[in-house]
């Protein structure tokens, strides 16, 4: 095999994963069609759960550092303020959870942040490397590009996008609904005339054009333009198409426009492949499920599913765990993403707000097999859950929880010797958690919970970890 594993599209899914598997010494290629990383604003909003990611992933002080806090929402009305728009339902930061809102980073900054983490950590990205053929047996997985040689691995992921090349190659259907049968318009711009505190929102007039919105993009001098189309026509995304849509819908001139940086059209909908895997082969991000942009959740469900199957493929190619373990990635990860599509939808027709849900903190794998809850009377915290943050003698969790190992938390109950990879820490009170033994996986869920010592070993023994 020439790698471990072949993941295809260098994308926030692509790029975690790679990230991912190459802090546990897995031998990955990430393979782009394109000659660069994606070059747009499209997903700007990263959620606290992703942060919480990122954070274990070591990109999280670049990630803060180039983005900032969602502006407050300014409507307009024949050129006067008339009033504020909450995008987003205000939240507390908490020790156990202490990212508490969504950070706007442009896309393309956050695949930058990524791309430079997994070349720090000598992963490799492979650009101009479209794929034209996959085929694959019960030893590996062999894939032909429109040009270069072929390669070949034992496993693929395909991170391609919403018109995943992998997914039609393996036959791999779609199901879903048109969200919004009207064309938006999405641009990063450069525009003069509004201030950068408020995100600039002009709503439909009587004359039957859509809203336009116009958000400054945190770290940047550009404006994310978005326009949407209702008679249904095809936006035009040229410099002078996008200054006729600025002038019609807003008090601003054409000339405000001086450039436009990057643009593309869209039908807002949602869809979710019919399976996450064929045999050695797994979809994630966009090439398993579509969403509307509404609420953020595209990327950062994304993410997620790349952080879920890292450490499986990790545990299997390294760590002498069974294949049936990669059994868990869609049994896990398929349910989490369509109630994500639910949701995107939801926000996006008007039916729910932007809140608790769209954080992503509360998502969780109860009725995983891979879950075990062994206690008689649990409490609040369960095995499935999220493992919160928190300080438990001294030791701040997610600093115990970050890097590719397993953690077992013992609180108020005396913790049994594990073997690696298995860290321990231990005290004698923490609100977050109660009391007991929670053993949290790489990925900071808790797998299993109990009371006993002698249960994570045999929680471990029976999962072949």
């Amino acid at each position: 095999m020439d790698t471990d594993v072949l993941v295809v599209g260098a994308g926030p899914t692509g790029l975690a994963l790679g990230i991912d598997l190459a802090r546990r010494g897995v031998a990955a290629l990430v393979a782009e069609r394109a000659e660069g990383l994606f070059p747009g604003s499209r997903g700007k909003g990263l959620q606290p759960r992703t942060m919480e990611v990122f954070d274990d992933l070591g990109v999280l002080d670049a990630i803060r550092a180039a983005g900032g806090p969602y502006p407050v929402g300014m409507l307009w009305q024949d050129g006067r303020r008339t009033g504020e728009h909450r995008m987003f339902d205000p939240a507390e930061e908490t020790e156990d959870s202490p990212y508490n809102g969504p950070w706007m980073v442009p896309q393309w900054r956050t695949q930058e942040i990524l791309g430079a983490r997994l070349a720090e950590l000598g992963g490799t990205v492979a650009f101009g490397r479209e794929l034209v053929g996959l085929t694959q047996d019960a030893d590996g997985v062999r894939a032909e590009f429109a040009s270069g040689e072929p390669v070949t691995a034992r496993y693929a992921v395909a991170a391609d996008g919403g018109r995943s090349t992998v997914r039609r190659l393996l036959g791999i259907a779609m199901t879903g609904e048109t969200v919004d049968p009207n064309p938006t318009l999405v641009a990063d711009v450069r525009i003069s005339g509004l201030d950068r505190d408020n995100w600039h929102i002009f709503p439909p007039r009587a004359d039957g054009d859509g809203f336009l919105a116009l958000c400054p993009l945190a770290g940047t001098e550009d404006f994310q333009l978005t326009a949407q189309f209702p008679d249904g026509t095809a936006p035009d995304a040229s410099l002078e198409g996008i200054r006729k849509v600025v002038a019609a819908r807003s008090h601003l001139a054409p000339g405000a426009v001086t450039e436009v940086r990057w643009a593309s059209d869209f039908r807002p909908r949602a869809a979710l492949a019919d399976h996450f895997r064929s045999g050695r082969v797994f979809l994630a991000g966009d090439a398993a499920h579509v969403h509307s942009p509404a609420g953020g959740q595209g990327l950062n469900t994304s993410v997620q599913d790349a952080y879920n199957l890292g450490w499986k493929l990790g545990a299997v190619l390294t760590g002498g765990a069974p294949a049936s373990l990669l059994d868990t990635y869609e049994e896990e990860r398929r349910p989490i993403a369509a109630d994500m599509l639910g949701l995107s939808t939801r926000v996006h027709r008007g039916q729910t707000r932007r809140g608790e849900a769209t954080r992503q903190l509360g998502l969780g794998y109860r009725e995983s097999s891979l879950t075990q809850e062994t206690r008689t009377a649990p409490g609040a915290l369960r095995a499935g859950d999220r493992a919160p943050d928190g300080t438990l003698d001294g030791v701040r969790l997610f600093d115990a929880f970050r890097g590719p190992h397993w953690t077992l938390v013992a609180v108020g109950t005396p913790a049994p010797d594990l073997p690696e990879p298995v860290h321990a820490v231990s005290g004698a009170e923490q609100a977050a958690y109660g009391k007991g033994l929670f053993l949290v996986r790489p990925d900071g869920y808790v797998g299993w919970a109990g009371e006993t010592g002698d249960g994570p070993g045999r929680y471990l023994g029976r999962a072949g970890l």
